[in-house]
């Protein structure tokens, strides 16, 4: 699932006529980036949930994505929609969002933010093997923190599972970086108690969830030293474009 459901406030003007996910980086809109390397792990179907200029998101990829480096059914993708603006009048943050698709969502399905840019992220099918043969709930990429999120979010023990610290823990804490391995349990009790589908159209987000399901041990995590921008303001769009797009070596 990719989320591209976001008003994006902090972008504003450049989000006043265009979503956030279709904003360019490198002659490509956002949310291509993980299409292709979705299409490239021949992940077969996606939802995008969409709200602010949704129509806009779904008229530039219609239904199918083709990745142009394959052929046939290779590297092509299926997309869903989860049109949260037309069904609800708004967005349904995160786990709204989520538990609103659920009913067209795998067992285990990847999630990640349309708006963040990481070009060498693998959406490869050996995460989803060993995360199958695990008992966690979520397994999570952390990034280091960037400048604008210098306290990060998650601790991580060395046995790989993510920690949820309190604010007085003097542990290193990483940055989420919207990329996760989910199973579809943590979207009901006692993780969650939205109805599946969310007929309600209620909002709420993903981290309580997390949070829980961290205190039962439940949540593992990795960290993540491959690019990777959250293009939430101009500046970082700007900045995103402005990196090489071969990686450095």
């Amino acid at each position: 699932m990719l989320l591209a459901a976001g008003r994006g406030e902090r972008m504003r003007p450049l989000t006043d006529h265009c979503p956030k996910p279709l904003l360019r980086v490198h002659d490509r809109p956002l949310l291509e980036w993980h299409l292709r390397a979705l299409a490239r792990a021949e992940v077969p179907h996606v939802v995008i949930n969409t709200a602010w200029h949704g129509r806009k998101i779904g008229e530039h990829f219609g239904h199918v994505f083709q990745h142009e480096a394959f052929h046939g059914n290779r590297g092509q993708l299926t997309i869903y929609y989860s049109n949260e603006g037309l069904d609800f009048g708004r967005a349904l943050e995160t786990a709204g969002g989520i538990t609103r698709a659920l009913p067209r969502l795998a067992p285990i399905f990847w999630l990640a933010a349309a708006d963040v840019f990481a070009p060498d992220f693998d959406f490869d099918v050996s995460h989803v093997r060993r995360f199958r043969s695990a008992d966690a709930l979520a397994h999570l990429w952390l990034v280091p923190n960037p400048e604008h999120h210098p306290r990060g979010d998650f601790g991580l023990a060395p046995d790989g599972r993510a920690l949820n610290l309190a604010d007085t823990d003097p542990r290193e804490r990483s940055t989420y970086s919207t990329m996760a391995l989910l199973r579809a349990e943590l979207f009901e009790p006692p993780w969650c108690a939205i109805a599946r589908g969310n007929p309600e159209g209620v909002s709420a987000p993903l981290a309580p969830l997390l949070r829980r399901a961290m205190d039962a041990g439940r949540v593992t995590a990795e960290l993540y030293r491959g690019r990777w921008v959250d293009v939430g303001t101009p500046q970082r769009l700007a900045w995103a474009n402005a990196r090489p797009l071969a990686p450095a070596g």
